[in-house]
């Protein structure tokens, strides 16, 4: 697993409230009207069209929609189930995983989908092995099988019994073996793929999607075309697109400042505007270097998550559009439990004068928290801003607060320089293996040296051969007490996930949960 960090986004510009409410632009339609098409824009980029590339929020997007994968997340749910497939099952243990496909698959290009092309899209994936690709998704196959035209079979390095959620994902597309090399990049932005919508132009600010008529699976679109016009990061364009009518939606791009006045302003109903609110398992750590001279000792760290008060800062930093957040498995995801806060309670000063003297320590600890300006959202900076002034209003930390650009922070992380630092995360799907091996696995993506030996050695093996994930809480209850008491990072918050739109655009509440598939088919507009 690498960090991607796929949540990543371009906040809207923090004008699009006060626009809307003042009236500025028209309130409906605009041009371009396209029917029951429905017209979306976002703040981030398309990566990749070639499913062996994308691992960003845009690509999967597109992905999601385009292609197929053997299961995939009904909505609302976080257990995958069959899509191309018709059905799947582990068999020996969790080392053999098998699929039946549908009867009837094809591409959008008329040509029938079969084993053979299940085989060739993973093998694929795993062959090229593109840096900013989903191969570390897929690397516990060992062999794939095709006995006959409608059978995959799986076999394993080792017991996963995550897979159906990794090939549930955006790492699952299955893709034409005419139509794409085996051994290299598909390089002329199309996309062919057997999903509920065909790609049919593609360019870096818009691409336009049709509902596929061959597509055989459980989507039932509501509407027969969308556009997704793309703006690179500009919140000033994307916001004036929703003001002057030329989007319906306006999704993944949205500042807390302007959804906490949209949702609170009596005038936005009058005017035709809906704020949706969706779950979301986004989550946002500080983390400490176990390495570091200060930030490596364990009373300093204690002290930290006796004082950091995190319903000040998500209600004073991101205006309750996040939730305190607890322990490293979010709310909503099976397996969460509240170990920071049962290990630390709310902010007590006293206790954390308590566990500096306890570490022999009696001056006042310097320390900078570093951060980055734009990778984690727009408010970032600020948020750790008002932790350092948390730390220092207790009398027990002299605190300031560094920001740099991104790809100086990340050479900087894995150079060691920083003691404490945040990092954010989007799951890749909603399992709590997703929010633990990472993190605390080998190879881990924090870059903070932390290791322990029962976590790798017994925990994460233990959970990762249980079919059954329910059967995985107490494993994960004792990986997330573990965690907590030997704090290699401190939780911060949990994300909700919000759209923008007309009150005509109705289904987006499908669209926006845990599974982070943004699903196009349940979006009708009328």
């Amino acid at each position: 697993m690498k960090t991607h960090n796929k949540w990543l986004t371009a906040p809207l510009a923090a004008g699009l409230a006060a626009a809307l409410l003042s009236g500025c632009g028209t309130e409906q339609g605009g041009s371009g009207d396209s029917g029951n098409g429905i017209r979306v824009g976002m703040s981030d980029e398309i990566v990749a069209t070639d499913p062996a590339a994308g691992y960003d929020p845009g690509s999967w997007l597109l992905f999601n929609n385009v292609f197929q994968s053997l299961l995939a997340f009904p909505k609302g749910g976080s257990e995958p189930e069959p899509e191309a497939a018709h059905k799947c099952g582990f068999s020996s243990g969790s080392t053999v995983y098998s699929c039946t496909l549908r009867d009837g698959l094809t591409f959008s290009n008329g040509n029938k989908l079969t084993s053979e092309d299940v085989k060739f899209s993973f093998e694929r994936a795993l062959k090229i092995a593109d840096p900013s690709g989903p191969a570390p998704l897929l690397a516990t196959i060992k062999s794939i099988e095709t006995p006959d035209e409608k059978t995959v079979v799986f076999r394993l390095k080792v017991p996963d019994a995550t897979f159906p959620s990794k090939i549930a994902s955006g790492a699952g597309s299955i893709v034409d073996h005419r139509e794409y090399p085996a051994d290299a990049l598909r390089t002329d932005g199309k996309a062919t793929g057997s999903g509920p919508y065909k790609l049919d132009s593609f360019s870096a600010t818009e691409a336009t999607f049709s509902a596929n008529p061959g597509y055989k699976g459980t989507a039932r679109p509501q509407n027969d075309a969308v556009t997704l016009k793309l703006y690179g990061g500009d919140r000033s364009a994307l916001s004036k697109a929703f003001t002057d009518g030329d989007i319906d939606v306006a999704y993944r791009g949205l500042s807390a400042e302007d959804i906490a006045t949209l949702e609170t302003s009596e005038t936005t109903d009058d005017k035709g505007i809906e704020v949706v609110q969706g779950s979301s398992a986004e989550v946002q750590h500080l983390v400490f270097n176990m390495k570091d001279p200060v930030a490596g000792k364990l009373g300093v760290r204690q002290a930290i998550a006796h004082l950091v008060d995190r319903e000040a800062l998500v209600e004073g930093v991101y205006k309750s559009t996040a939730t305190p957040l607890y322990s490293i498995v979010p709310a909503g995801i099976a397996g969460h439990n509240t170990a920071f806060y049962d290990t630390y309670g709310s902010p007590d000063k006293a206790k954390a004068k308590k566990a500096l003297r306890a570490a022999g320590i009696t001056d006042k600890v310097k320390l900078t928290l570093w951060s980055t300006p734009s990778r984690y959202g727009p408010s970032t900076d600020q948020e750790l801003k008002a932790i350092a002034e948390q730390l220092n209003a207790s009398g027990l930390f002299d605190a300031d607060v560094r920001s740099v650009a991104y790809d100086q922070y990340e050479k900087d992380i894995a150079a060691g320089k920083y003691g404490v630092y945040v990092k954010g995360w989007v799951p890749d799907y909603p399992d709590a293996d997703n929010f633990t091996t990472p993190f605390f696995g080998e190879g881990n993506v924090l870059g903070n040296h932390y290791e322990n030996a029962t976590i790798t050695g017994s925990l994460l093996p233990k959970t990762a051969a249980a079919p059954d994930r329910a059967a995985t809480a107490d494993e994960y209850g004792k990986l997330q007490d573990l965690v907590a008491e030997q704090l290699p990072l401190l939780p911060l918050w949990q994300g909700k996930q919000y759209a923008v739109t007309r009150q005509d655009v109705t289904g987006l509440e499908w669209t926006l949960d845990a599974s982070t598939v943004f699903r196009f088919w349940e979006i009708r507009k009328g």
